[in-house]
């Protein structure tokens, strides 16, 4: 597989590979800073709850720098189509964030946790479209010998 046979879908995925690394980045900035910089107290039962959603952005972000890494690694002619979608390299399930939960957090830490959930979404999404056309490609030709069988059966009886 060549990048020119799929500008568009290389382009997309090297651009979400960017904002990826660059929201791990900021989230790894944001959450290694002392509680008491997030403005926490050392007493604040919240700070259990900042510790988990950290996990979650974390894992969040893991499994999707790993996903675009290997649709990277795809187009780069790194991986056959065989091994691009073989389970271990599916997109993970990651925990959902509790919306009461997140609501309680500092700004930065809500809003981190909201654009890693998007981003989380859009590849699900845009896995699931390219699992469909990759499939579609290939149910379309198993089923066009059955269609045609049918589409002449109708036109005898119609004649």
């Amino acid at each position: 597989m060549s990048n020119q046979q799929f500008p568009f879908t290389v382009k997309l995925i090297e651009s979400l590979y960017v904002e990826a690394m660059l929201l791990a980045d900021e989230a790894r900035s944001y959450f290694e800073q002392d509680p008491a910089d997030q403005g926490l107290s050392p007493h604040d039962d919240i700070r259990l709850d900042m510790s988990c959603e950290s996990l979650r952005v974390t894992t969040r972000l893991m499994h999707s720098i790993a996903w675009l890494l290997n649709q990277k690694a795809f187009f780069a002619g790194e991986l056959s189509a065989h091994q691009l979608h073989s389970r271990s390299r599916a997109l993970g399930k990651c925990t959902a964030s509790d919306p009461f939960v997140v609501a309680r957090l500092p700004q930065d830490a809500q809003r981190l946790v909201h654009e890693t959930q998007h981003l989380l979404g859009r590849l699900v999404r845009l896995e699931k479209s390219l699992e469909a056309e990759r499939l579609g490609f290939v149910e379309e030709r198993a089923l066009r010998p059955a269609v045609l069988g049918l589409q002449a059966r109708l036109a005898s009886e119609l004649a």
